[in-house]
């Protein structure tokens, strides 16, 4: 009776694996039908120039909220319309606030990153840390990783597995924690890093959509993601150790050699020169902050707003400079000025595929709001969700968990907020939400899926990594791994939502969740 039981279960267990299989088979399949997403919003940007013609034939009219004019829906495809495509595309490009402020912001820490200091301080930040402390290291590690940008995913998971194999634990739990946290906990820093600067550049040409003096800055979620890094690091620790280490047992695969890279015998002496210049950087503009009349503060003497924050992204890149040039110069990878200019350079070469994709997303955006089909899919959705009732923190919870989804199709996290900033940006304005705040809804959603969905380029990387411990894992091994890092995250950034948006908490100097 036991044994038909235990057969039935069995049956049971195999049919919802072969559901669960077909379910990301699925994804897969219709993940690897879009195009890349260069070609998406080329595409997109032809699809508003029809729309534009289509609307503009009906005589599709809106109120401008601000002015309250009325607007009608520009043809893109009209005599004018064929004029501004042609005369304002190069000025969409150079002029789409994401793009400065990026490779600003990339040059310098591409110059940290090529002289080897980030990886240095990486390992170093691990294998120095108390055996109690280590998988609470390898989560802060790999969230604070999103410094190196997506460099994090392919670094910290194999340094984490080989410390977790060299102390006798399950290398595979290292591993997955390793990634987990730079993944799913890719938004989250004690730092401004490139991310901040990319999403605030799109949220502020998004919000300028319904008023053209609106602006984000890269600090505006600062203090949430200050937050999320200390809570993340507990829960992503405590996943792992009450979760992922149970289920994967004892390690009992084959012994693995680990390979060692030898760092420069100067590594340390340098790091140490450099955390030293930049608490030296950092002092003088506390102290520049600081004195009387400051010019770095505004007229009553405070920050918010302030010429400190409008410059924040020239100070960070100063500081990232300061520091790379002085950890290279220490190891002898800089040994004059021009090897600067040659890694900053080398850094710009990563960016290329960026650069290429920011210029179909400038001019997706441009005719999406020359047209005025932003601002009527804005103040007529905003309308219909006023008369649904449906407009309170329900409303955010719900574009939190749609934009989850959506990640398993697009993973680009730059190219899916180009695409939703556009329409929800302004939607939510019309509804009385500061864009800062939509901003934050979209970064946990985006982030918690990050490590879930086969689109995700890294987790082919990560699984190679994971093979060399268990030849037979496969992508099913992997996502089953990644899922409670995925839903215990996301469910924790929805509460510090609710926390911050209930108790009044600000997500960033100066900003609430309401206009």
């Amino acid at each position: 009776m036991k044994t038909e039981k235990q057969g039935e279960k069995n049956v049971t267990e195999k049919k919802k694996a072969g559901i669960a299989q077909r379910f990301l088979n699925g994804v897969e399949i219709v993940g690897n039908k879009l195009p890349d997403p260069f070609i998406l919003f080329a595409g997109l940007a032809v699809l508003i120039i029809i729309v534009s013609a289509i609307f503009s034939a009906f005589g599709a009219t809106v109120i401008h909220p601000g002015s309250g004019e009325e607007l009608p829906v520009k043809n893109l495809a009209s005599a004018e319309g064929l004029q501004f495509i042609l005369t304002s595309m190069l000025d969409n490009f150079t002029g789409f606030a994401p793009l400065g402020l990026v490779l600003s912001m990339m040059l310098g820490i591409g110059l940290a990153e090529k002289v080897g200091m980030l990886d240095y301080a990486i390992k170093k930040t691990i294998l120095k840390s108390p055996p109690a402390l280590i998988t609470y290291t390898v989560v802060f590690v790999g969230i604070m990783g999103n410094i190196a940008s997506d460099a994090a995913m392919v670094l910290v998971p194999p340094l984490a597995a080989m410390v977790f194999y060299k102390i006798g634990r399950n290398p595979i739990a290292g591993l997955a924690a390793g990634y987990a946290a730079a993944g799913a906990g890719f938004t989250a820093n004690l730092l401004i890093a490139g991310t901040d600067a990319l999403l605030a550049g799109i949220s502020t040409e998004a919000a300028q959509i319904i008023n053209e003096d609106m602006v984000v800055t890269p600090i505006d979620n600062w203090y949430f993601n200050i937050v999320s890094v200390f809570v993340l690091t507990v829960v992503g620790g405590l996943v792992t150790t009450k979760f992922i280490e149970p289920r994967l047992g004892e390690y009992k695969g084959e012994e693995v050699k680990e390979a060692v890279t030898e760092d420069p015998p100067n590594a340390g002496k340098a790091l140490r020169n450099a955390v030293i210049a930049g608490g030296v950087y950092i002092a003088i503009i506390l102290g520049a902050i600081l004195m009387p009349n400051s010019p770095l503060t505004n007229e009553d003497g405070g920050i918010v707003p302030s010429p400190f924050l409008d410059g924040i992204i020239p100070i960070i890149l100063f500081f990232f400079i300061i520091i790379g040039t002085v950890y290279g110069m220490t190891v002898g990878n800089i040994k004059s000025s021009k090897d600067v200019a040659n890694f900053m350079a080398e850094s710009m070469k990563d960016m290329a595929s960026y650069i290429v994709l920011i210029f179909a997303i400038a001019q997706f955006i441009a005719f999406f709001s020359w047209s005025n089909i932003a601002t009527w899919v804005a103040v007529n959705g905003a309308e219909f969700l006023k008369e649904a009732e449906f407009t309170g923190i329900g409303l955010i919870i719900g574009y939190i968990i749609f934009t989850a989804s959506l990640n398993f199709l697009i993973t680009s996290g730059s190219a899916k907020w180009a695409l939703e900033a556009p329409v929800f940006v302004p939607m939510f304005m019309q509804l009385g939400y500061h864009p800062a705040f939509t901003q934050v809804a979209y970064r946990v959603a985006d982030s918690s899926t990050n490590i879930v969905t086969p689109m995700m380029p890294y987790m082919v990387i990560a699984l190679s990594f994971m093979q060399k411990y268990d030849k037979k894992a496969g992508i099913g091994t992997f996502i089953s791994l990644m899922l409670p890092y995925s839903i215990c995250f996301l469910l924790t950034w929805i509460v510090m939502i609710l926390i911050f948006f209930f108790f009044e908490i600000p997500f960033g100097p100066g900003i609430g969740p309401y206009l």
